[in-house]
């Protein structure tokens, strides 16, 4: 979080409460990234890191009101393009990040491969 306070031009926080009792109900986070993103064609560009609303408080908008939140910091940062992503079997943010204006760009799945040697016991 220090690092995000410190670097309002790098990362951005949002937090939303309920109503009733000021307790926390969802958040987003975004960063710049300069490294290559694929599906973009600009950079740097404003990548939503991370979203998440309570159950009892989604299918209300929020998640598109936090969003909002951070498409507005990417613009005043200057970046033309936002990008994300999503574990492959999460259907749930495919559905959050297409009703906010997102396109599927591609689909991976990612390997790795102990080359070490070191065997367990």
């Amino acid at each position: 979080m220090s690092a995000t306070c410190s670097a309002p031009e790098r990362f951005c926080a949002f937090i939303a409460y309920d109503d009733a009792a000021a307790h926390p109900v969802g958040f987003v986070e975004a960063a710049a990234r300069t490294d290559h993103v694929n599906g973009t064609n600009t950079s740097p560009v404003g990548y939503l890191e991370g979203i998440y609303v309570v159950p009892s408080a989604r299918r209300h908008g929020l998640a598109r009101q936090l969003y909002q939140q951070v498409e507005a910091w990417a613009r005043d940062q200057g970046f033309r393009e936002m990008a994300s992503d999503a574990r492959i079997e999460n259907e749930a943010s495919y559905a959050m990040h297409r009703a906010v204006g997102f396109a599927e760009v591609m689909r991976a799945v990612q390997f790795r491969k102990d080359v070490a040697g070191n065997e367990q016991s």
